[in-house]
């Protein structure tokens, strides 16, 4: 049996603390190095948040100084962007808000009841946006190994231009409330601006009449559909004065909905106001079952024979000749075209002691294909 002195025991020792040492390190460092891995792998793949992004924390600063006080300083010191444009000041007078503001005003707009949540949105950057439309059949036919091809049916294209008008709000508030810094100024203008615009465009994109407005579908003459031309709209009709037929209330929507186009028919959607929608809901099939069915998702909307029901209060109540109901594919029958920027331009004199925004953005629409849309008309034929 071996016996060790005491130097030997503890130069052993001191190399074993000295390897557990390095063992130690080398873990430690390897978890580092993991946790950096797990948080560097965690920030590219979370989505973004607001507060991630402060690029625009300067304009959004500058604008509550504009806002509150009318310095504009800020705004105007701006830095320009790469292509030398201002991002803060519009050529066309006002400057342009905060892009929080702004999105905060997008989103209610496209979250309202109107036409704009089913229609199709584009953004242009000129004074109008054309539309060429091709509404007849592509020219096809079958041909033999032997014989000769026939010549196809030209398309008819259609041009439709549509304006872009401008729509304003003026909302004001005193100064006192402006100098207030608890008050959410750039939140409250948002507020304003987008019930003022919602309520406005949902009228126009229905019955406007395109003067300084954007064009509503209703404004078109509407002819029955037996006799239906490109430029106006085909309806059906209810077979009831001002009323749905009293024997077969429900027959004439399951003729608006076949009256349709099938290749419309897929994205099709049904508008009308909420009376109008208080007496279909009440209508039932032959079998008995009611055609309307509530949606058990929230935020959904109520269907009608299985497609989607708008609700705009735009639309007209039921009564003689009234077209309060409207089925089609919106998303290829209107478009909105508008501008992405929001303007406003502080006014402390026209109002004294309140001061007033005026707030503008540029914005039209217009039916784009007049075979997408068709009407339920309440008269006899």
């Amino acid at each position: 049996m071996s016996h060790y002195g005491v130097g030997e025991v503890t130069e052993a020792l001191t190399g074993l603390v000295s390897d557990f040492r390095g063992f130690r390190q080398n873990i430690t460092q390897k978890m580092q190095q993991q946790e950096e891995r797990l948080n560097m792998s965690y920030k590219t793949q979370r989505p973004q948040l607001a507060s991630d992004d402060m690029s625009h924390a300067p304009h959004q600063k500058a604008m509550d100084a504009y806002l509150r006080s009318g310095d504009d300083d800020g705004l105007r010191a701006l830095a320009l962007d790469a292509k030398g444009m201002n991002t803060a000041v519009s050529a066309e007078g006002g400057y342009l808000v905060d892009p929080q503001t702004a999105e905060t005003v997008k989103s209610v707009l496209t979250g309202a009841s109107s036409i704009r949540a089913v229609a199709n949105v584009v953004n242009v950057d000129a004074t109008s946006y054309d539309v060429l439309v091709d509404h007849t059949d592509l020219g096809a036919g079958w041909a033999s190994e032997a014989g000769g091809f026939a010549e196809t049916v030209s398309p008819q294209f259609d041009r439709v231009s549509i304006p872009l008008h401008e729509l304003s709000a003026m909302p004001k508030a005193s100064q006192r409330l402006l100098d207030d810094a608890a008050f959410d100024i750039e939140g409250w203008l948002a507020g304003r601006i987008a019930d003022k615009f919602a309520s406005s465009e949902a009228a126009a994109f229905v019955v406007g009449d395109g003067v300084d407005k954007p064009t509503g579908f209703l404004i078109y003459s509407n002819v029955d559909e037996a006799s239906w031309t490109w430029g106006a709209l085909g309806y059906v009709a209810t077979g009831a004065v001002d009323d749905f037929h009293a024997e077969r209330p429900s027959d004439a929507i399951v003729d608006l909905v076949y009256a349709l186009g099938a290749k419309y028919r897929a994205n099709a959607t049904f508008v009308m106001n909420s009376k109008t929608a208080g007496a279909v809901r009440k209508m039932k099939d032959a079998d008995g079952r009611f055609l309307w069915s509530d949606s058990l998702t929230a935020g959904q909307s109520a269907q009608l024979m299985g497609y989607p029901v708008l609700i705009a209060e735009d639309m007209p109540d039921i009564g003689a000749d009234a077209t309060a109901i409207a089925f089609g594919d919106f998303g290829a029958g209107y478009t909105v075209a508008e501008r992405p920027d929001l303007r406003v331009l502080r006014d402390p004199f026209s109002a004294k002691p309140h001061v007033l925004f005026y707030a503008t953005k540029r914005v039209g629409g217009d039916v784009t294909d007049f075979a997408a849309i068709k009407l339920l008309k309440f008269t006899l034929a």
